[in-house]
C-alpha cells in the first residue's frame, strides 16, 4: 500500500527547469564557456559535487563553478521575475487527490529550501507538502539517493510503500538508489533511454497519476 508520494520539484511540480535551460547556458557563456544542449540536459537536478566535477571534466579547473553558478543565479532570478513562477500541468489537482486518499505528499529537491519554499508560497502550493526536503541539506545532491533517504526519514517510511516522481536522469537514478518505485514525467525530453530501467511508469501529466496509483 503506498502511503506517500515523493515529488521532485523544477520540471515536476514547477515549470521551471525550461529556465535553467536558458539560463545555465548565458551564463556559462558569460564567462567564455559553451555548453551544449547535451551538456545542459546532463545537468539536470545535478547536485554537489557532482556539478563541480562535471564541468571540471568539460572545461578544466579554470571554470569557476560557484562564480558562474551565481551569475546563474542572478539571471535565473530576473528571468523569474519576468516571466513568473507556474505549477506544472496537473499539479494542484495530484496533490490534492493524494489528500483526498490520506496519501502523504513531500518533495526531494535539489533547489536550496529558502527558494523551494519561496516559489512554492509563490504558487500557493507550499501547505500542501507534509514534508519538504533538500539536497543542499544533504552531503551529496542528485544523482546520490540521500535527499531521498532524507525524505523517507522525514516521511517515517519505508521506501516499499512510498513512490517518487521525477523528470529526468539524475533524479530518476537518486530515487531509484534509495529504493523507490519511480514515475517518470517528461518535461525537457519525451525519454531517457539511459534510465528506462529505473523507471516503473511513465506518465504524460501529474493527471495521471491516479492511474498509476490503481496499479499499485
Amino acid at each position: 500500500m503506498i502511503k506517500a508520494v515523493i515529488f521532485d520539484l523544477d520540471g515536476t511540480i514547477l515549470d521551471t527547469e525550461k529556465y535553467y535551460r536558458i539560463c545555465w547556458p548565458e551564463a556559462c557563456a558569460h564567462f567564455g564557456f559553451h555548453v551544449t544542449e547535451e551538456m545542459y540536459l546532463q545537468m539536470r537536478s545535478l547536485g554537489r559535487p557532482f556539478a563541480y566535477d562535471r564541468f571540471r571534466e568539460w572545461f578544466g579547473d579554470g571554470f569557476d563553478y560557484d562564480k558562474v553558478r551565481q551569475y546563474r543565479k542572478q539571471l535565473y532570478s530576473e528571468l523569474v521575475k519576468k516571466e513568473g513562477i507556474h505549477p506544472k500541468k496537473g499539479a494542484l489537482n495530484a496533490l490534492k487527490m493524494l489528500k483526498e486518499k490520506n496519501i502523504l505528499r513531500a518533495i526531494a529537491t535539489a533547489t536550496d529550501m529558502e527558494r523551494t519554499t519561496s516559489y512554492l508560497t509563490t504558487v500557493g502550493l507550499k501547505d500542501e507538502f507534509d514534508k519538504i526536503c533538500s539536497a543542499a541539506d544533504c552531503k551529496y545532491g542528485k544523482p546520490a539517493p540521500d535527499v531521498y533517504l532524507n525524505a523517507l526519514k522525514e516521511l517515517g517510511l519505508p521506501a516499499d510503500e512510498c513512490i517518487a516522481v521525477e523528470d529526468a536522469p539524475n533524479g530518476i537514478i537518486s530515487a531509484y538508489d534509495a529504493g523507490l518505485r519511480v514515475v517518470f514525467v517528461p518535461d525537457q525530453t519525451a525519454e531517457e533511454p539511459s534510465v528506462s530501467d529505473r523507471i516503473f511508469a511513465t506518465i504524460s501529466s501529474l493527471d495521471e497519476l491516479i492511474n498509476v496509483l490503481g496499479r499499485l
